[in-house]
């Protein structure tokens, strides 16, 4: 027998669109092929379960070698195998999947989950590294005969007859000269590892499997203990440090989805560890980009997701928009919810030690989701600089009595560096106030949506201001200082500082406070804290210049003296003192500055 034709297909430039445009990625090639053969396997398995092949199934496997010297890869299945005539129809014919019309037979008689090839485009994604593609395919019907097939990506093609012993298909491919890297056993092994590391079938490469064919995610959660995950963890993600909990999904309607997505430890590595979950169509690894099919707030999280239902454009590389991908979407965030919340109730203390890493998972989907803020309002915790976490019902009780302002509106104070901002704090916490740490990269977005969302509610920084002024009780101090007095000691900080960037203002505040503080305004040193993460479209207020005010401290001992110095070098000296040390609680003081500070402070100035 020998017959040959013309490939049916409407351009004759489709070879050329494969290889440039279609697959992107050239080693892509070997994901199709190799998905094809695991598919013809699964096809035999499926018909000897339903009756429909009688003969032994034997041990299915699909077999990857190359030749260096004759330049081929050959990938080579004992699956369902192809009669000459359905070569014709399903190889010739471009546009038709032989997987669809295999379901649609068979749909009515049992599982079709392991149908996963695309034996149309597919196949013709090995013209983007071969010169010539031969196919040497015996079918599993009885009496049928083995066919070769050659093409060398033209249009035209041949079909003969050929000696094949066994059932299934082999596919030669002799490798173009500008794609002879693929003739190499460390890339072909790591392509193989990368899209094939967890396909169904066994994958023998250099005489040695290469996959494990059943991944954790498709056994039940019921089979599988503690170990399990870890050990499953670990080969997904060498050298990692333990996750601190997983979760793992399994639904069948109104979509299919399985995976196990894992809670690495994370504190501030905001951009490290993202593209760590990998996404899988019925065990064929796609991409790592699944920023469509997971929120936003959860890439952060490592594992693996498997789904059929996802909708794949023809190279099965990007993903579409779809209806689906949306209802994943939303699943994979009410599980992650749903589990959070279950930690939470069954485990409060083991939460609370875990918080520190899971915290910027739960702060991040309360700003980005709004349904996950619905479920994790009741779960978020806050820190205080004492260590203690509540709830945020919790923490609005505790500081009901103390932190509220003349005009009804809770005070939530805040310090994002303990060390740097600690004499605010001890003023704080000497009137009685709690300090809140908001120390996280993401903290600042997430105290505006606070404020949006909790009513009456304001967060200041603990060193935005005096305390008195921060939470206003309307109790007003007296000034020991006159007036006059005090617009006498203005003018000499002023005048020493000599700096529009620092406004000098005098008031009054307790005698056991500084005798001078540097603050910021709330808002200016939000947004600038903002635009240090790109967010909310804050990235002018990283380039503007910084203002400060200096607050005197009227009603402090050394003030006093300074009013009664007798000459103005002297009361210049001490402001200057006082002002330098305000700035250098708050690293302000730098340069030839420091060193006049110290050489001062050295010689009793």
């Amino acid at each position: 027998m020998k017959e040959s034709g013309n490939i049916s297909i409407h351009t004759e430039n489709i070879f050329p669109i494969i290889k440039k445009f279609l697959y992107s990625d050239h080693e892509i090639f070997l994901r199709e092929l190799v998905s094809n053969a695991v598919d013809a396997s699964q096809k035999i398995k499926r018909l000897s379960s339903i009756g429909e092949f009688n003969g032994e199934l034997g041990e299915l496997k699909v077999k990857v070698s190359f030749d260096k010297e004759a330049k081929t890869i050959t990938i080579s299945d004992n699956g369902i195998g192809m009669t000459a005539e359905e070569i014709k129809k399903y190889i010739n014919q471009i546009a038709f999947s032989g997987a669809t019309e295999f379901v649609e037979k068979y749909k009515d008689k049992g599982d079709d989950k392991g149908i996963i090839g695309h034996f149309g485009l597919g196949f013709y994604s090995a013209f983007m590294v071969a010169s010539e593609v031969e196919i040497i395919s015996k079918s599993f019907q009885e009496g049928a005969e083995a066919a070769q097939w050659i093409c060398d990506g033209s249009t035209e093609y041949t079909i003969n007859s050929a000696e094949k012993a066994e059932r299934g298909t082999d596919i030669i491919m002799h490798i173009a000269e500008d794609s002879e890297e693929f003739l190499d056993e460390f890339r072909l092994k790591s392509i193989l590892e990368k899209y094939g590391k967890f396909l169904p079938i066994p994958i023998e490469f250099q005489d040695k499997i290469i996959n494990n064919p059943s991944p954790l995610w498709t056994k039940l959660p019921s089979e599988l203990t503690d170990e399990d995950y870890l050990s499953f963890y670990e080969e997904l993600y060498p050298f990692q440090e333990k996750p601190l909990f997983w979760i793992h999904l399994n639904v069948d309607y109104p979509f299919n989805l399985t995976g196990i997505l894992y809670f690495p430890k994370v504190k501030n590595e905001f951009q490290l560890q993202r593209e760590k979950i990998q996404l899988y169509s019925r065990q064929v690894f796609i991409t790592d980009e699944v920023k469509d099919i997971v929120p936003e707030f959860l890439m952060l999280l490592h594992g693996v997701i498997d789904s059929p239902d996802i909708p794949l454009n023809v190279s099965r590389s990007f993903l579409q928009a779809d209806s689906n991908v949306k209802k994943i979407n939303s699943y994979i965030t009410k599980k992650v919810a749903d589990k959070l919340q279950e930690l939470f109730k069954s485990d409060r203390p083991g939460f609370e030690e875990k918080f520190a890493n899971i915290g910027l998972f739960i702060k991040y989907g309360m700003i980005s989701d709004e349904k996950f803020f619905e479920k994790a309002k009741d779960f978020c915790l806050v820190e205080t600089t004492t260590n203690k976490l509540y709830t945020l019902d919790e923490y609005a009780e505790e500081v009901q009595a103390l932190q509220t302002d003349k005009d009804g509106q809770k005070v939530y104070l805040y310090t994002t560096d303990v060390q740097q901002q600690d004499a605010f704090i001890q003023s704080a916490i000497q009137k009685g106030y709690s300090v809140l740490k908001m120390d996280s990269m993401i903290d600042a977005h997430f105290i505006n949506q606070m404020e949006s969302k909790i009513e009456k509610t304001q967060w200041k920084r603990v060193d935005a201001d005096s305390i008195d002024k921060l939470i206003d009780t309307g109790i007003q101090l007296e000034a020991i200082l006159t007036d006059d007095q005090k617009t006498a000691v203005k003018a000499i900080f002023e005048e020493t500082l000599n700096d529009k960037q620092k406004q000098v203002v005098v008031e009054a505040m307790s005698p056991e406070e500084l005798p001078a503080i540097v603050t910021q305004n709330e808002f200016m040193r939000r947004m600038s804290d903002m635009s240090k993460t790109g967010g909310g479209g804050m990235g002018m207020f990283g380039n503007m210049p910084m203002t400060y005010q200096i607050t005197i401290n009227a009603n402090h001992p050394l003030i006093n003296k300074l009013i009664d110095l007798p000459s103005e070098d002297e009361k210049k000296n001490l402001a200057k003192q006082i002002a330098d040390l305000a700035l250098l609680s708050q690293n302000l003081l730098t340069g030839a500055d420091l060193t006049a500070f110290i050489k001062r402070t050295v010689s009793g100035f």
